[in-house]
Parts: C-alpha cells; structure tokens; sequence
C-alpha cells in the first residue's frame, strides 16, 4: 500500500504526520520525497546511511565530428543546446529526454551521467527510511523523487512525505498512491493552501482525507469546506505545549505520549478501508 502525506504549504506538521505514523505501523518504509529540504531524519537520528548518486543523462558533444547543422537545437524546447561558433550544453536546464542524441545527423553527441543529487538507506525504530537529496543549485527535482519512488516495496505499507504545494514535484510523488493524507491547520493560510491542493487531487482522482493539526487555533473554515466536499476529517491533532517540545528537541510524539500511538494506528485502519472504498 501506498500512502502519501502532503499539504499546500509548509510548516503544517506533514513530516511529523509522516513518521508518527510509520512508527506506530511498524515495518514500514518511510520515503522522503521532499528532496529540496528532507528532514525525516532529523526526527529518527539514523546511526548509518547507505548513500549512492542519483544520476540523469545529459548530452555531450563531439566537437569534431559536429557541423553545426543545429538540429539538436532546433529539437530541444528546453534551449538546452546553444549552436554558435561552437555547441554549447547547459546541463542544468537540460530535461535528459534523448531527442538530441536521436536527431544528430552526424552521431556527434553521446549521453553521459551527471549527478544531481544522493539516495540515502537507513534503518530505525521499525522504520526503513529512504530520502533523496537534491543538490544545491540544480532546479529539477523529478529525478531525485523517482529514484526514492523506486525504492517502494508494493508487499510492505509506504508512506511517502511529500514535498509542499501543489507543483510537480507534488504530483509526481502523489501518482500512483492509493492514498493521500492531507496535513493542514485551521488557519486562513492553511484553507487556501488546502484547497487548492484538494483541486490537484480530484484532478489526479486519488482517495483522500484530512488530518487537521494544532487544533485550537485559527476558525473552523477548514471544517466547514472538508464537510461541505465531503472529504473526511481522519484525525484532529492539538495545539499542544508538551507535542511541540518535543518535535522542537526532534522527538517523535508517539514515542512520549504512547496514546497517541493507538491514534495513529488507527488512523491507518481508516486510510485503509477508505481507500478500498475508492473514496
């Protein structure tokens, strides 16, 4: 099973929703798709990490062999490729689709690796978390989110933090999942920024529901448009002193407060019924 945590804006608690959740499922593999700031860790503290490169392809042009027809150019949307007195490739900008390699009429250009970012494996408390990390500098995310995408086990239950908003990198981690758990607060901010990330998933037509956090605060818009959608409030997290000391000093709640625990589990059992429902 695929579950994914997501919201429309930062700071609404949707990591700390992710690994509480994990943690009290137990064996579960916990993906950080958020790949521009990953911070899932921050709250297991692995020990060790099993790190490799994520990689994309990018042209390279033999120089030599290039007439400088410009058609690998004329090809690329992306204005990747730049023929003047010589060819010029700007990796950054470069979408690795290929289309430039395929249309050289002289064989003149090859693919090769360029590292955009790291794949980080660990093992903890039940947990098996994998998080991507893009580097610093590189404006395409994609890549990184589908090498961690890559690493879902379909026998085992997955619970994918996704990144904030509502721009691709959201959707192409919330494709595919059979479930998506809404983190948001009961503010105006977190109303507008819900709803439209609501849009998004109607559109993608994927089983969803909400979990309101700091609840105590703001009004009740929230409230009041998840019952007039329909879509089902799953579980109400307080604004409470004691759960933001100890997110502060990077401790899982369910770890102190064993309630809470029970809560998440059964939060699962209604992710599970209502994706089987198809809601």
């Amino acid at each position: 099973m695929i579950i994914a945590v997501a919201s429309g804006k930062g700071g609404t608690g949707k990591t700390t929703v992710a690994v509480n959740m994990a943690l009290s499922i137990g064996d579960a593999n916990l993906l950080d798709c958020d790949v521009e700031e990953p911070n899932a860790h921050t709250l297991l503290h692995p020990e060790s990490l099993n790190t490799e490169s994520v990689t994309v392809p990018m042209p390279m042009i033999d120089t030599d062999r290039c007439t400088l027809c410009a058609m690998c150019a004329d090809f690329c949307e992306f204005n990747a490729i730049f023929i003047g007195k010589k060819p010029l490739v700007y990796p950054e900008i470069c979408h690795s689709c290929g289309g430039c390699f395929l249309v050289c009429p002289e064989g003149a250009i090859e693919e090769v690796a360029r590292e955009v970012g790291k794949l980080h494996r660990t093992n903890r408390d039940s947990v098996h978390l994998v998080y991507g990390e893009l580097h610093v500098g590189e404006p395409i995310a994609i890549p990184v989110i589908k090498a961690v995408k890559n690493e879902i086990d379909r026998k085992k239950i997955n619970i994918l933090d996704a990144p904030p908003g509502t721009a691709c990198p959201v959707i192409e981690t919330m494709q595919d999942s059979d479930f998506v758990v809404l983190v948001t607060e009961p503010t105006p901010f977190g109303f507008h920024d819900l709803s439209m990330t609501v849009d998004v998933i109607q559109e993608l037509d994927i089983p969803h529901g909400v979990v309101l956090n700091r609840v105590g605060v703001g009004n009740d818009e929230v409230k009041e448009f998840c019952n007039a959608k329909g879509i089902p409030i799953l579980l109400e997290i307080p604004f409470d002193r004691k759960i933001a000391e100890l997110y502060s000093n990077g401790v899982p709640f369910v770890q102190e407060m064993p309630d809470w625990r029970e809560r998440f589990q059964q939060l699962f059992e209604v992710i599970k019924e209502l994706s089987q429902n198809g809601r």
